[in-house]
């Protein structure tokens, strides 16, 4: 059996820090580099950040949101998230209003600008999971969601406490 990051001691007993075998360290890196991988591409063709296109992302899956629903959703800094909308309302991508229920707060969505680009990433987007889960068998793709469903209902255990 593998050991994890907590089983290592020094000499005095402390306990040594493996990142590589350090689970939140492990899924930071996959994570920057997958969507990096993805990144590259919307970055030259559109100028878009990793920041600018998971809030389009957000936006066209959850229209009519507020920018901290946007950083909820997205675990991104509510700085990072309102550079990234400040760029995308500048370009026409993204249209803020007020919202009819409580003229104190905005929402947010895409324009027919902002859909058209999200039309042309979200394929691209959608073919690097399908490229990059080709690597699972289903039985494999299939525990890696109920795993990933379970560490994430743990962190929302843990924030909540």
């Amino acid at each position: 059996m593998k050991k994890n990051a907590q089983d290592k001691r020094d000499a005095a007993g402390n306990a040594i820090l493996e990142l590589e075998q350090f689970l939140p360290y492990r899924l930071s890196v996959l994570s920057n580099t997958a969507s990096r991988a993805i990144a590259d591409l919307y970055e030259r063709r559109f100028g878009l950040s990793i920041a600018e296109w998971r809030t389009m992302a957000v936006l066209g899956s959850y229209a009519g949101i507020a920018a901290r629903e946007v950083a909820e959703r997205t675990a991104m800094d509510k700085v990072a998230v309102s550079r990234a909308l400040a760029r995308l309302i500048a370009d026409g991508r993204v249209r803020r209003r007020t919202a009819a229920h409580d003229k104190r707060q905005s929402v947010l969505g895409l324009t027919a600008k902002g859909w058209k680009v999200y039309a042309e990433v979200a394929p691209l987007a959608l073919e690097h999971e399908k490229r990059l889960l080709a690597h699972l068998n289903a039985e494999e793709r299939r525990w890696l969601a109920h795993i990933l469903d379970r560490l994430w209902q743990a962190e929302l255990e843990e924030i909540t406490k």
